[in-house]
């Protein structure tokens, strides 16, 4: 009676399995569908996510009278690239109003100093006030109208992060 009741149960389960396949040839194209709507739904929050900060940064600048900032990734708006000289990659910054200064943070995958500051004097930036040592550096470097004080130091975790301040003379 085992044997039979085997039988009966093996060749159900084949069956059912033989009846099914055609459905689970369908679930492949519902996981295309839940993989394209959740794709596309990941899409458009990461559209409402910039969206946002943009808004976030515009209602920043309008609060700051004209001041703008940056996060992703970018130098902040009006930053004389083409003047100075940057270092690592950059993370952000933030503008003053009316083209007043700048500030910008980058990340190096080491302690440059030596690299920045060559870089700013290759433009003809002239230092002053300069030291560094293992951990990190700063300096002020001056090149009318610009005068840029740059920090660099090494946290705890081994990051290494870049300051640039710049000031426009005059204002």
């Amino acid at each position: 009676m085992t044997t039979t009741r085997t039988r009966i149960a093996r060749t159900l389960f084949i069956a059912a399995a033989l009846a099914a396949s055609p459905l689970l040839v369908g679930c492949g194209v519902a996981d295309n569908v839940v993989n394209g709507v959740m794709d596309e739904a990941q899409n458009r929050a990461d559209d409402a996510l910039s969206e946002a900060q943009k808004q976030a940064g515009d209602a920043v600048s309008e609060a700051l009278g004209g001041a703008g900032i940056s996060t992703d990734g970018q130098l902040p708006p009006g930053f004389p690239a083409d003047e100075i000289p940057v270092v690592g990659e950059v993370k952000g910054g933030a503008s003053g109003p009316d083209g007043s200064g700048w500030g910008v943070v980058s990340t190096l995958t080491s302690d440059d100093f030596a690299s920045a500051q060559a870089a700013l004097e290759g433009a003809g930036f002239v230092s002053s006030a300069v030291n560094s040592d293992a951990a990190g550096g700063f300096g002020t470097f001056t090149l009318a109208p610009h005068t840029v004080v740059l920090t660099i130091g090494t946290d705890a975790d081994g990051v290494v992060t870049a300051s640039y301040v710049v000031t426009v003379t005059g204002n």
